[in-house]
């Protein structure tokens, strides 16, 4: 069975694409000055977003693979780091995805729990395909699903910080350029730079990694 580490990217819709209803709900109790910083928001929720890159490394093999919005088929690698890149639908992407979580045992996320599974799972139906598990039924079975948010805070006994933080913290490359970081993507995607997004994403799955293997050697007590 695989282990997986996993990241996605997400991209929000313009308000003018929601409906008067749901603009109004989110507007609503915000103050006028404040109204703008609600659409760069709406890359958070799986109602008003839609998923754009999705990355995993497979533990054993030490292979990634980068699966990203496209309209065209197309496939590419990077000549580094043993990573292949795949253009896909939205839909497309998902169904893929869940081909491969129907034989992954583990997966490895950081803040996966709050943010990444369920996204995927809700944006999933939206779209009518079922997901074959929910890795997040037990926030404290690290049998299935290790959020490195989690463990790194000690499920919130101490404050938790950004996988920037983290990175810098443990002497870990960090995904995050000046160029390129999460406030960026939807810039960049309007841009139509989709390939740099997808190897953004990969480089979340890389850090993610290496956080991984250094929490499992030091704080992996059990």
């Amino acid at each position: 069975m695989k282990k997986i580490v996993l990241d996605i990217e997400t991209c929000g819709v313009s308000m003018e694409e929601l409906s008067s209803s749901q603009q109004e709900f989110l507007l609503r109790d915000i103050e006028e000055e404040r109204a703008s910083e609600i659409e760069r928001t709406l890359s958070y929720y799986p109602f008003t977003s839609k998923v754009i890159a999705i990355g995993m490394m497979d533990l054993e093999s030490g292979k990634s693979a980068v699966y990203y919005e496209s309209e065209e088929d197309e496939q590419w690698d990077s000549g580094e780091d043993n990573i292949k890149f795949a253009g896909r639908t939205e839909c497309d992407m998902l169904k893929l995805f869940w081909k491969i979580m129907a034989r992954t045992e583990l997966v490895i996320t950081f803040n996966g729990r709050l943010f990444d599974i369920p996204f995927l799972m809700v944006r999933s139906a939206i779209l009518k395909i079922k997901p074959v598990k929910n890795f997040v039924r037990n926030r404290f079975d690290k049998r299935h699903h290790i959020d490195l948010m989690d463990q790194l805070s000690f499920y919130g006994s101490i404050r938790k910080f950004n996988l920037d933080f983290y990175c810098h913290a443990f002497g870990v490359t960090s995904p995050k350029t000046k160029e390129l970081n999460g406030r960026e993507i939807k810039n960049y995607y309007k841009d139509g730079r989709i390939r740099e997004i997808a190897q953004y994403c990969a480089r979340d799955v890389k850090a993610t990694y290496e956080l991984f293997n250094i929490w499992n050697e030091y704080l992996n007590l059990e």
